[in-house]
């Protein structure tokens, strides 16, 4: 599935955000979206920003821990490059910047693989842990969250240990049966992830996790006050964060329409009125998905580009030296 077809499930959901729209009232929810300057619609990007910054950094820590020969910008590059396939089914076209790793240091795949999983799982891991805090601290009424942060963590302790991995692989083999290249890639990814459960490791990889999440939640709870919502901070962070959790089991391509409609009816069952949960929904998906998205389109070439002229250089040495 190509990029395009993502965007045409974001217009397709986009479409329906309307429809509802225009039975609820035009009227309002251009109200409410009038209400954002340039100044706050700059505010959430830049915490978008920070919140792949901040995972950027998580991935040096990963790659420094794999003894990968990587500077910071380059690692950066190659993260922030990987968004530009997000909204592929799993997200499995961000094994990109594994091939960019490839290319230019001579890491092979098989090597890096654990990258990948580790990533995902810190994710998981992050988000989760917010949300238990976020729902323990509101007493929101959203039960239901702290069923969704106990499996996302429970996921990621099963991916971030070698052990309980391979035994998950082993029994989801004999219980499936099917696609034996994706298990024994998982089983030989699963063998690089010892090092990262290392406190020097695990510790700072996990703080930078949170601390990204966290800036886009607060940019969503920005943007209600913004749009006139009366919700607090804790209320709107679980609510974040569950959507984020929602759309990921989905497994649509970036969790489009999943994500949207946990957001949405988490919005409305604590109160805030559907002509400022909709277009807020839409705002909050913009500057945080489709920004990275885009974001990772304008990279991308960048990181190819860089990548091949690597690879170029590779080829071309032996023939130098024996000159």
């Amino acid at each position: 599935m190509k990029l395009w077809l993502s965007f045409g499930l974001f217009a397709a959901f986009a479409v329906g955000l309307i429809g509802i729209a225009a039975t609820t009232g035009w009227d309002d929810s251009i109200t409410a979206i009038s209400r954002l300057t340039g100044e706050q619609l700059a505010v959430l990007l830049a915490l978008s920003l920070i919140n792949y910054g901040f995972r950027s950094a998580r991935w040096h820590v990963y790659t420094n821990a794999l003894a990968i020969p990587t500077t910071f910008l380059e690692d950066c590059r190659h993260y922030l490059g990987g968004f530009a396939l997000t909204a592929t089914p799993g997200r499995v076209g961000e094994l990109i910047r594994l091939r960019w790793i490839w290319l230019e240091t001579g890491a092979r795949p098989d090597r890096t693989a654990s990258l990948v999983l580790i990533d995902r799982a810190a994710d998981l891991a992050a988000v989760g842990l917010m949300l238990a805090v976020s729902v323990a601290v509101s007493s929101a009424g959203l039960q239901g969250g702290w069923t969704v942060a106990f499996i996302a963590i429970v996921i990621a302790m099963i991916v971030t240990r070698p052990e309980l991995l391979r035994l998950a692989v082993t029994l989801g083999w004999k219980l499936i049966g099917r696609f034996p290249k994706f298990f024994a890639t998982v089983r030989r990814a699963s063998r690089g992830l010892h090092i990262f459960s290392q406190p020097a490791v695990f510790f700072p990889a996990t703080v930078l996790g949170v601390l990204g999440w966290c800036a886009e939640a607060v940019a969503f709870f920005l943007l209600l006050q913004w749009m006139g919502a009366d919700i607090s901070l804790s209320v709107a962070l679980a609510i974040f964060f569950l959507s984020v959790l929602t759309g990921g089991a989905t497994g649509l391509p970036g969790g489009i329409g999943g994500a949207e409609a946990a957001m949405i009816a988490g919005l409305t069952f604590k109160g805030v009125p559907i002509e400022i949960a909709l277009p807020a929904t839409a705002v909050i998906r913009l500057t945080t998905l489709w920004f990275a998205i885009l974001l990772g389109i304008a990279v991308f070439p960048f990181a190819e580009r860089r990548a091949e002229k690597a690879e170029q250089e590779a080829f071309e040495t032996p023939a130098n030296a024996l000159e």
